[in-house]
């Protein structure tokens, strides 16, 4: 037997058995789950299709656990304006076990009640440890006699500081270093007169021979 239902806005095909992740619902593990929207249930060749339900018809399933989906990636751009975003998001999801498909309005029977814990055993009777023997209160030691401190001798008078002499007055002031006279500077040389240069003759080109007639 297998069946159609509906739920999160999405449809999914089962059968016993089958595991199938959909969206969260609110559940613990663990916990059992009916799906009262069923829109088709078939039995090999015979079909009951709903308008839009099936009347009476229910899935029983059971949460497996909450987990997340695959990981996808969300990007978005706008072209000549430098827009670019990416994101990754990951679906909140339910894995469900689907465990009956019940048609006539019939339910899902409960799970069988735990076995009764076994009948506890009366407590053992705590054996208390034997007190130990309390040692004998001494007597309390006499408080002792404080010393009385010795009396201090009074205290005599501070002697006097010497009075202080008067510098004598024989002493001579430093005179002051005798100044040296200055070091003369040298006359400036004047420049020798220049001699004039004695200018050579011009020496004498000889004289153009004459040709002969």
């Amino acid at each position: 037997m297998y069946a159609v239902i509906k739920t999160g806005g999405k449809q999914y095909k089962v059968a016993k058995d089958d595991v199938i992740a959909v969206e969260k619902l609110d559940a613990e593990n663990g916990a059992s789950v009916e799906l009262t929207e069923v829109l088709l249930v078939g039995n090999g060749k015979d079909q009951t299709t709903g308008t839009p339900l099936v009347d009476g018809a229910t899935v029983a399933a059971e949460v497996v656990t909450q987990t997340r989906g695959k990981k996808i990636l969300v990007f978005k751009k706008k072209r000549r304006k430098d827009y670019r975003r990416t994101r990754g998001h990951r679906q909140l999801v339910t894995m469900l076990r689907i465990t009956d498909i019940l048609t006539d309005g019939k339910k899902p029977a409960k799970k069988a009640a735990a076995a009764a814990p076994k009948a506890q055993a009366a407590p053992k009777a705590e054996t208390k440890p034997a007190p130990e023997p309390k040692a004998e209160a001494k007597p309390a030691p006499k408080p002792k006699t404080e010393a009385k401190p010795a009396a201090k001798p009074a205290d005599k008078p501070k002697a006097k500081p010497a009075a202080k002499k008067p510098a004598d007055k024989t002493e001579t002031k430093a005179k002051p270093a005798a100044k040296k006279p200055a070091a003369k500077k040298p006359a400036d040389k004047k420049p020798a007169a220049k001699k004039p240069v004695a200018k050579k003759p011009a020496a004498k080109k000889p004289a153009a021979k004459k040709p002969k007639e």
